[in-house]
């Protein structure tokens, strides 16, 4: 068999391909285009049957694929320089952690000589709250995560670190600062807090339980199920709970420490998870024909 390898735009022949076998797959066409175009990684290569089109699984055989016409061609199109997911979840996470532990510490050229003055047990709690969030997530990222995609555009590295890491500066300058006002309120505090507590667990074991769904290695997908973890039963009412709780922790915090930077991030992280969610939850009732059908996608019996 004979494939040719054009631009996206159809206008440019790259290579072509002979003495294929209907067994060849994606990945392999991907391996050969990289022995022409050296600089064409596979990691930077999507390749699709129309200019247009969608991108193709690197599992796809070449059996399996419906091609246009007599001539059998492939139409790549180069994403640019890659970086690994895992490599771009430390770096986000890593920023916020570091900034907002560095304000807590009050250094004089960012305070003055307010610098000194005392500091509510509140802040102390907050602190502690965000090292235990960032530092799951980064233990998460290592031992907990399996990506379906390898890579992502390095561009996303910028875009993705300039959120996390100016947003985790601004809310830790604001209550880390000499003048923050704590809530009044000490149940305010404390409710709060053990409501962050609980929201944090109950992400951690949907990423458990999702983690178990996915074969190390591969990218299958299954419908995700409630175990016998209670915090799992959220299964039962949304496709996407790691978010829930996500959305959940975040209120809590603000809440417990009344800060507006907080709630600023809480509200800019319900929209893009809820997004990412509604997302998800199409992809789920497409692929799946048994799919739940009360089912929401972020928020039960809402959103």
């Amino acid at each position: 068999m004979e494939i040719e390898i054009l631009q996206s735009n159809g206008s440019k022949p790259i290579a072509h391909l002979k003495d294929l076998s209907e067994t060849t797959t994606i990945n392999d066409i991907k391996n050969e285009i990289r022995k022409i175009k050296r600089k064409l990684h596979p990691c930077r290569q999507a390749l699709r049957l129309e200019p247009r089109g969608k991108f193709l699984g690197d599992h796809l055989t070449l059996q399996s694929l419906e091609f246009k016409g007599q001539n059998k061609q492939l139409y790549l199109k180069d994403l640019g320089p890659q970086i690994g997911w895992k490599t771009v979840f430390l770096f986000e996470y890593a920023g916020p952690l570091a900034l907002y532990v560095a304000t807590y510490f009050r250094p004089a050229f960012m305070y003055g000589a307010d610098a000194s003055k005392p500091i509510h047990p509140v802040v102390h709690i907050a602190v502690i709250c965000w090292i235990f969030h960032y530092s799951k997530r980064l233990l998460e990222t290592l031992f907990v995560h399996r990506f379906s995609h390898a890579t992502m555009p390095i561009r996303n590295l910028f875009k993705n670190c300039s959120y996390y890491w100016l947003f985790g500066l601004y809310i830790g300058y604001y209550a880390n600062h000499p003048l923050y006002t704590p809530p009044a309120c000490q149940m305010q505090i404390y409710t709060s807090l053990a409501f962050f507590i609980l929201a944090e667990l109950g992400n951690l074991s949907i990423h458990l339980a999702l983690r178990n769904l996915r074969p190390e290695g591969s990218t299958e997908r299954k419908i995700p199920m409630p175990t016998s973890n209670p915090f799992t039963w959220l299964f039962n009412f949304v496709s996407c709970p790691n978010y829930t709780y996500e959305v959940m922790a975040w209120v809590a915090f603000t809440v417990m420490t009344n800060s507006m930077p907080a709630g600023l991030f809480a509200t800019a992280g319900f929209y893009q998870m809820a997004v990412w969610a509604l997302g998800k939850h199409r992809n789920y009732k497409k692929e799946f024909s048994k799919y739940p059908k009360g089912r929401k996608a972020i928020l039960p019996f809402i959103l």
